[in-house]
């Protein structure tokens, strides 16, 4: 599935997300500076977050209570290799069973599990980004 949008409506873009997964680990690809963090702000808010919501680009990992859920916000841009994940106990945050959002998942690719959503996101005209769902059966 494609959705191009404007940053206008990210909130419809958001529950359409949402409803359209099989699974709550969602992984965010795309160029820096093309909206990942801004995507994951928005599903965050649509699952009933009331924290502020950021990048967790030093931390590599934030964590937010939504309604009767919890989000696991992960940022591997800074990682040096998959060892610094596998040692803050991601593999134990993938079997929570809570939503797991993952930017940069290249930079973790062989600790994913099989059943996961890749949205790519691109630059559009202007402020418009093209969102490719890519569900893994």
């Amino acid at each position: 599935m494609t959705v191009e949008y404007k940053l206008d409506d990210l909130p419809e873009v958001a529950k359409k997300i949402i409803e359209n997964v099989n699974g709550k680990i969602l992984l965010f690809d795309g160029p820096m500076g093309v909206g990942k963090t801004t995507l994951i702000k928005e599903i965050c808010k649509q699952l009933g977050v009331n924290d502020i919501i950021s990048s967790p680009t030093f931390s590599l990992v934030n964590e937010y209570e939504g309604d009767n859920t919890l989000i696991y916000h992960f940022d591997f841009y800074r990682i040096e290799d998959e060892e610094e994940a596998y040692h803050i106990g991601f593999e134990e945050y993938l079997d929570s069973g809570h939503w797991v959002f993952i930017e940069w998942p290249d930079k973790v690719s062989s600790l994913l599990p099989e059943h996961v959503t890749l949205l790519k996101i691109n630059h559009a005209n202007g402020d418009q980004r093209v969102i490719s769902i890519e569900k893994s059966s």
